[in-house]
């Protein structure tokens, strides 16, 4: 027993001296072949691998004219790369930070065009009409101009329908400026780490979406577009939009942090501009440091001149039709924009545009008898039967059916709301997808319809002996807010009292307990839908009337439009005389009363 042990401890120490020599003999095996090649590639003129590729960086740092604090930063970080081995795993790390601090501009500018002249025909070869925005553009080249670089770069906040070109403006802007465009889509994003990137001790850390950006540009006063700021969201892993309060400040952006750059990085000199179709998501505490510039629906008129100077030499251009000469008559394109399509942009437009241009080219390229000269008629035979057609929902004067103006992310839309009155117990019955707002405003209207019932002559018990249902049509499609107010106070004053209410007249406004019409949203639009539904008479709170201004002419010559301040005013234009032989509800309350009565005695 004694001899195997000592056999056995002879033995493990034996395999384990013959294991050491191995190791030792690979690495010193290692160790000359190494040296060889150095020796080699020494006199082939070549020199170490790993020294070469540090000797490039070194140059990369000396030439990129970092600023003082970067390029100390940049050493460092190449010093301690020189002291490790090549095969170390923080090698790559440390390679890749000092490629993103040599790659992002520091200080390297686009010179600006200051040319207004020139500024003002690149706006409007690019897009037609939307004067407050050019006007804004063309007052900062203006200043820029006269103060150089004493004016902090604004925050601009373009909100409006999809399509009406809030991103191609921007393109517009950068191409005016002379200088670089980027855009980078906000959409989806719910991690803050898409804004201020990792941090370096994460396996695959890089900087920000903003970063990456700047990087892409390599100037550092590009136009940088935020798209859909209005769709980021927020979860477990932090809040974007809290994230963009530094980059969105002119006050703080001059010296932006990233988690995985830990320099200060200068955004002072960026035009940002974000767009997004509605500004209620938006925090407040964003939305403060935006400049907001609201892009409104296109009218008839204007997608009739974008399809003539933009649309259709594109879409001709693309489908190969140039040389066929093929013409679009103006029927032909109202079909198109009224019959075919309801936005407030043009997208929808440029695709039935396209849409028809194909099956042109279709028939073209099958060699088949083709028109040049397209009009609304081949336009219904290419399409098929248009997809809207009148909007107005009824044309006479009915009881307890107003039609109503609400804002849409399309632009704006009528509303048909239906009130009656049937036997039960006081009960308010709402139909349609009602928010909480609107349901709220329909509370409201129904207050004052009772607070006034003297007046009205409707008798108190009704509001016991009766059920009040209101539906607002298109149920599928939730509404909200609470700019339906005196219309649903008029439809329901009219189904107490069975005036009957004007079928030409649309109206929009929020109601108070006391009968006041308070201001509204969104008027423009409104007031186009009204007009496109071939409403002839509007109903505007008296605090809108500084939104006339933003009407077009054209549409204002066609309406008229009527403030109003309290819901007497609504009353007195909208609801007609009373039934002159008395409610029917009250014929029929007396007959069957009559019919349950018991006998009388005389009778008997």
């Amino acid at each position: 027993m004694l001899l195997n042990q000592e056999i056995s401890v002879l033995e493990l120490r034996d395999e384990i001296n013959s294991q050491v020599q191995q190791e030792m003999e690979r690495g010193q095996r290692e160790v000359y072949l190494r040296e060889q090649m150095r020796i080699i590639q020494t006199e082939l003129g070549e020199g170490d691998i790993f020294q070469q590729e540090i000797n490039d960086v070194r140059e990369q740092i000396v030439n990129a004219n970092l600023p003082a604090e970067i390029q100390e930063k940049a050493l460092k970080e190449l010093s301690r790369l020189m002291m490790m081995p090549p095969m170390a795993p923080e090698v790559g790390i440390i390679r890749t930070y000092i490629d993103w601090l040599v790659g992002l501009p520091w200080s390297k500018t686009s010179p600006d065009n200051l040319d207004i002249k020139n500024a003002q025909q690149v706006l409007d070869e690019d897009h037609y009409g939307l004067p407050k925005v050019k006007d804004r553009i063309l007052e900062y080249i203006a200043v820029r101009k006269l103060a150089s670089n004493k004016m902090k770069s604004p925050i601009l906040c373009f909100v409006g329908p999809p399509g009406v070109g809030k991103t191609s403006l921007g393109k517009s802007i950068a191409r005016a400026l002379g200088r670089e465009f980027i855009r980078v889509s906000l959409g989806g994003v719910r991690d803050e780490a898409e804004i201020r990137g990792h941090r370096r001790t994460y396996i695959g850390a890089l900087p920000g979406r903003v970063l990456q950006t700047m990087r892409r540009a390599g100037t550092v006063n590009p136009v940088f577009i935020l798209d859909e700021i209005d769709k980021l969201g927020a979860d477990f892993r932090g809040d974007p939009s809290s994230a963009l309060l530094e980059v969105l400040d002119p006050e703080q952006n001059n010296s932006f942090s990233d988690h995985y750059l830990e320099m200060p990085y200068d955004l002072s000199q960026v035009l940002f501009i974000t767009t997004a179709n509605d500004l209620d998501p938006i925090p407040d505490a964003l939305l403060d440091r935006l400049e907001v510039i609201e892009f409104n629906g296109y009218t008839d008129e204007e997608k009739l001149a974008i399809s003539r100077k933009f649309l259709l030499p594109t879409q001709l251009e693309a489908h190969g039709l140039q040389d066929a000469k093929i013409t679009f008559d103006t029927k032909a394109l109202k079909a198109l924009i009224r019959e075919y399509t309801y936005e407030g942009g043009v997208r929808n437009l440029n695709r039935e545009i396209a849409n028809v241009c194909r099956k042109i080219a279709r028939q073209i390229a099958e060699e088949k008898p083709y028109t040049n000269k397209v009009t609304r008629q081949k336009v219904v035979e290419l399409l098929g039967p248009p997809l809207f057609t009148n909007r107005l929902a009824h044309s006479e004067n009915s009881i307890g059916l107003v039609t109503g103006l609400v804002w849409t992310y399309d632009g704006g839309d009528i509303s048909v709301i239906e009130a009656s009155v049937l036997p039960g117990k006081g009960n308010l019955l709402m139909t349609g997808q009602l928010g909480e707002v609107m349901q709220e405003s329909v509370q409201a209207a129904l207050s004052y319809v009772r607070s006034r019932a003297r007046d009205f002559d409707i008798p108190n018990d009704d509001f016991e002996n009766y059920d009040v249902h209101l539906h607002l049509p298109e149920g599928a499609i939730p509404k909200e807010g609470p700019s339906a107010g005196i219309t649903l106070a008029i439809a329901m004053l009219s189904a107490f009292t069975e005036r009957k209410v004007r079928s030409n007249y649309a109206m929009t406004g929020e109601i108070t307990l006391r009968g006041k019409v308070l201001a509204v949203g969104g008027v423009k639009e409104k007031v186009l839908a009204a007009r496109r539904a071939g409403i002839t008479h509007v109903l505007l709170p008296t605090e809108n009337k500084k939104d006339l201004a933003d009407i077009p002419k054209e549409a204002l010559k066609e309406l008229h439009i009527s403030f109003v301040a309290d819901m007497q005013q609504v009353i007195d234009k909208v609801l007609l005389a009373p039934p002159p032989d008395g409610r029917k509800r009250d014929k029929d309350r007396l007959e069957d009363e009559k019919d349950e009565a018991p006998e009388t005695a005389a009778e008997k």
